[in-house]
């Protein structure tokens, strides 16, 4: 497929993801929630590791199958989501409970480093802050007017933490 199919999939998916997991956060301790209780424990893990291996998949294209080069923010989100991957992987596996203290820090300074990348983008007059080939302020991807990977990105941890922090509201409310 080409980036130009691709990346208003990614855009959109980046949207919608982040509602429900922020709609399943809110939800996960609301009296007769039982059957979202029941999807979070059950599948939980499943999900955030879904949403971060696509990010991880998603980075993986724009860079070695689109051949955009990453900036140096790029490769700091890259840096935190690639072991949120793995180890949500690992513990939807093996059916852990016990990774949200690794994935809660992790996924909040991708996030903040996802929010500090781009507003870079939207506001690239203060000048750019990567000292490598590509500078920061540089958009491969502009869907719909405002999204873009640094924004992608961003929903992505999004809906990790959402997800951790309503797995941990089910499992209290259970």
């Amino acid at each position: 497929m080409s980036e130009a199919t691709v990346s208003p999939i990614l855009a959109m998916g980046a949207l919608l993801v982040v509602g429900l997991s922020v709609a399943m956060a809110l939800g996960a301790s609301a009296p007769g929630a039982t059957s979202l209780r029941a999807l979070l424990l059950g599948q939980g893990r499943w999900l955030a590791f879904a949403v971060a291996g696509t990010a991880m998949g998603a980075s993986l294209y724009y860079s070695e199958g689109v051949g955009f080069i990453p900036c140096e923010f790029c490769w700091f989100q890259r840096i935190a989501m690639y072991p949120l991957a793995v180890i949500l992987l690992v513990a939807a596996i093996t059916r852990d409970d016990r990774v949200a203290k690794y994935v809660i820090p992790i996924a909040a300074i991708g996030l903040l480093l996802s929010i500090y990348h781009y507003q870079l983008q939207v506001f690239p007059e203060q000048g750019g802050a990567c000292s490598s080939g590509v500078p920061c302020t540089t958009r491969y991807v502009e869907e719909f007017g405002f999204i873009s990977i640094p924004f992608m990105a961003g929903c992505g941890f999004l809906s990790v933490l959402a997800l951790q922090f309503a797995m941990i509201r089910a499992r209290r409310a259970s």
